[in-house]
């Protein structure tokens, strides 16, 4: 009996051990180039979401002009990160190449998770958001999707509520949307996040950047006349019901989208809009929106804020040099004009985002191409390691804002507490 009951326990662990073999190649995601399960002479792992994926020819041209084949592994966004910091704290690489996003180059930085890549000047003057993927003097990743700010708004309800100029500052825009309301042209023109999320913080960052032209000092803490000029200019727009109400709860997309239905007038928001505004799947009021600059304090404001991804090479990579290679192909301007017509990808080099627009491929592209030569980083010294700690402490503070339950000087004293305990350790 005893060995009946080993035996079966056996049986037992050699299934379970199956079963787990299993459950790892699937994970693995998908395997372009040699797929007969012989071991790669020379190939590299790359992880990355299902929109920055090369089609099956892409590949297989990189494949054929350098010898290097690619095992790509198609993973959310939300759990790059998560997988690339387990692996890590184990000294293992989650891949060669992975997924960088803007927001996580101060934690991996510290870290010591990605590997400094070499860059040209050349490629740094014609690539301004590689600023953001910089710290010390190190680039840690190469920007491949480009996402800069630009204003829109419908020109459309402009003419129906006797408006005849494009805003140039937040206070014409402010003005605007009162007379769009009370016209009853458009009952809430201006698309602002509030929720508990991420775009609630970059929000209010880029509204202080582009209305003061700085959001944090050089130590790291917030500057206050900007950012509580920001608050009360968003406190503001609450109380005269310029926003919807569901903008306090809705996701941040959803309240761009706004603009894509004219319930709302005016957007400052990603560049993917561009885009979106000329889809009649997307769209309902194509022809009625137009890109801008987007305003300032005085007049038209002089930088706009960046939020891109970007591919890294991972520190504890046994293949760096080839996963160089690829990131350089990937990023180059021959491939980044391919991407953006099989992946949509907006381009990162400004010499083919002009082509681009020039050849007419980008359409409504209004001061797309203007705005490009206008990216700036409000981060002092890059992204900071506490950045998500301190996203969370100001889109809570801004969502309770929003909710009634503060005012923007009690938001601002929250948040502002927060960010400082965080940059004084």
């Amino acid at each position: 009996m005893k060995r009946n009951v080993i035996g079966i326990i056996l049986i037992i662990s050699m299934t379970a051990a199956l079963a787990v073999g299993c459950s790892g190649k699937e994970e693995s995601g998908n395997r372009t180039g040699d797929t007969t399960g012989e071991e790669n002479t020379a190939g590299i792992t790359f992880m990355a979401p299902d929109w920055a994926i090369p089609t099956e020819d892409q590949l297989k041209a990189f494949t054929d002009e350098t010898g290097i084949e690619v095992v790509v592994n198609e993973v959310g966004w939300d759990d790059i990160r998560d997988k690339l910091v387990t692996a890590a704290a184990g000294g293992q690489a989650v891949a060669d190449v992975v997924e960088v996003d803007w927001s996580w180059v101060g934690e991996f930085y510290a870290a010591d998770w990605l590997e400094p890549l070499e860059v040209s000047d050349e490629v740094k003057a014609d690539m301004p958001t590689l600023e953001t993927f910089t710290k010390d003097g190190n680039v840690l990743a190469i920007p491949y999707a480009n996402d800069y700010r630009l204003s829109y708004y419908n020109t459309k309800q402009y003419e129906d509520a006797g408006i005849s100029k494009e805003p140039q500052t937040w206070d014409e825009v402010y003005q605007n949307c009162k007379t769009l309301k009370e016209k009853g042209v458009c009952e809430y023109p201006f698309a602002l996040p509030l929720n508990a999320e991420e775009k609630t913080s970059t929000y209010l960052m880029w509204l202080a950047y582009t209305m003061n032209g700085i959001v944090f000092n050089d130590d790291g803490t917030l500057n206050k006349d900007s950012v509580l000029a920001a608050l009360k200019y968003e406190e503001n727009l609450i109380k005269d019901e310029l926003v919807d109400p569901a903008d306090k709860t809705s996701s941040g997309m959803d309240v761009y989208k706004r603009i894509l239905s004219g319930s709302a007038n005016f957007l400052t928001g990603p560049t993917s809009f561009v885009s979106k505004s000329t889809n009649k799947d997307e769209c309902s009021v194509i022809g009625e929106i137009t890109p801008i600059l987007v305003p300032g304090k005085d007049a038209k404001a002089t930088v706009t804020m960046a939020l891109p991804e970007a591919l890294g090479v991972t520190k504890f990579s046994e293949n760096k040099d080839e996963a160089k290679k690829f990131i350089e192909w990937y990023t180059s301007a021959d491939m980044q004009e391919k991407l953006n017509e099989t992946n949509t990808a907006i381009p990162t080099r400004n010499s083919v985002l002009k082509k681009l627009i020039g050849d007419g491929k980008i359409q409504n592209a209004g001061a797309m191409m203007e705005a490009a030569e206008l990216i700036a980083s409000p981060f002092p010294d890059g992204i900071p390691a506490y950045y998500s700690e301190m996203s969370n402490s100001i889109y809570n503070a801004v969502n309770k804002m929003a909710l009634g339950e503060m005012t923007a000087d009690e938001a601002y004293e929250e948040m502002e507490a927060k960010v400082a305990g965080l940059a004084a350790e």
